[in-house]
């Protein structure tokens, strides 16, 4: 294992992970880009992003690693199950694009040493986007907020939805939140990253990631407040805020989580469970059943899937659902086995997130944030890598003769041999 410390082009790489991860459909920009333009960029930053972690790494010194090993089977399970074509070449196109994925982070996985240095990674790329959504908003409001989408913040200067913007926002609210109470951060430098970010998430009206950042939090604090006063602090007042604003603020609260919608659209979850019902009702063959159709665009009868289990369903199967659950089931049990400490919280917070959103956000069964999310919770939960020197004790050559210290002589003895 590598020991010292990670090298700074390693940070590049993670960044072009995020950038990757953006996704190449959404909102109208101010200046029009092309999808296909967006997508060389992403798809550019994946390959730059594997020919730098091979650089850097190349004697691929890798380490054990569950997380990454469950998504090398599902890489395989996907390529069966696009290998028919069924979902045409661009399923071939996204295994090869979740293929370099998967093997960035098996050459990265040699720096997963249980530490926070990817979090501060994930943090700083994923502000970097929410500032790019931010200048957006303040060049053209018009178009930051638009009709279309019922007048929730969207990229303007990138095509970016509301619930992404939701989502970057609260997962860096969250790590900030949790480096601030284990004092890895300043107040001045958690302000900085948490209160636009709460601005940000407020103006995307998104359901799913603020719930998902209240419940990570509440998960990750918990596992805190046996050890830490400052995690006892935060949880005190934060019931307290809570319980002012739930009777203070009422009114406010609910017509900002219903967005204008009726209730019957709220109870059908924005028309998400008609797409649901139809998918499951589609008759399938067994072999259909057991792998899928292949990685698609997570749409059914062109409409979005929004929900990764049944978009896993759709493209790999009862195998690619099993994998997924694995995933869950494996980090979640190792994190509740490790010792408390900031380390298992944030790994707390993130796949308590990744699961609360998988159920209204597909994007578990792909090269998507969500998998880097997790990708960091299993970076977090990795054994401190032991330095070689500090494992193996020295040795001495069979035939090297210890050195025996001189006696220092004194200087009336000298006199007395010289005489």
């Amino acid at each position: 294992m590598a020991g010292g410390r990670t090298p700074k082009i390693v940070g590049t790489v993670w960044g072009l992970l995020v950038l990757n991860t953006l996704g190449s459909a959404g909102a109208k920009t101010i200046v029009p880009l092309p999808r296909s333009l967006i997508q060389m960029v992403t798809m550019g930053a994946l390959v730059a992003a594997f020919t730098l972690a091979l650089t850097v790494n190349l004697k691929l010194r890798i380490r054990a690693s569950a997380y990454v090993s469950l998504l090398t089977l599902l890489l395989v399970t996907s390529v069966i199950s696009s290998a028919n074509l069924e979902s045409g070449f661009g399923a071939l196109f996204r295994c090869a694009r979740l293929a370099l994925f998967v093997g960035t982070l098996w050459l990265l996985s040699r720096w997963w040493d249980g530490g926070t240095t990817f979090v501060r990674h994930h943090i700083r790329m994923y502000f970097a986007v929410l500032g790019l959504v931010a200048a957006g908003l303040i060049i053209s409001p018009g178009a930051a907020l638009p009709d279309l989408y019922g007048g929730r913040l969207v990229g303007a200067l990138w095509p970016l939805t509301p619930p992404q913007i939701g989502q970057y926002a609260a997962v860096i609210i969250g790590l900030t939140v949790l480096l601030l109470l284990g004092r890895r951060t300043d107040r001045k430098g958690a302000a900085v990253v948490i209160v636009p970010s709460l601005v940000l998430l407020a103006l995307t009206h998104t359901r799913t990631a603020t719930l998902g950042l209240v419940i990570g939090l509440t998960l990750a604090i918990g596992s805190l407040i046996l050890t830490s006063a400052a995690a006892r602090r935060f949880f005190t007042w934060a019931v307290v805020c809570a319980t002012v604003a739930a009777v203070g603020f009422a009114s406010v609260l609910q017509a900002w989580f219903l967005r204008g919608q009726s209730k019957e659209n709220f109870s059908s979850l924005t028309g998400r469970a008609k797409v649901w019902d139809a998918l499951l009702a589609e008759p399938r063959s067994t072999g259909e059943t057991l792998f899928g159709m292949g990685l698609g665009d997570k749409s059914f009868g062109g409409l979005p899937i929004d929900n990764s289990w049944l978009a896993v369903y759709q493209e790999q199967g009862l195998i690619g659902v099993s994998l997924v659950a694995a995933v869950i089931i494996v980090l979640g049990g190792i994190a509740l086995l490790r010792p408390p400490s900031l380390e298992r919280a944030c790994a707390i917070f993130l796949i308590s997130y990744c699961a609360m959103a998988s159920y209204t956000e597909a994007g578990l069964g792909d090269a998507s944030p969500y998998l880097l999310h997790l990708a960091l919770a299993a970076s977090l939960l990795a054994a401190p890598a032991v330095a070689a020197a500090a494992a193996t004790p020295a040795t001495v050559a069979p035939d090297a003769t210890p050195e025996v210290p001189r006696r220092r002589v004194p200087q009336w003895a000298r006199r007395t041999e010289v005489s």
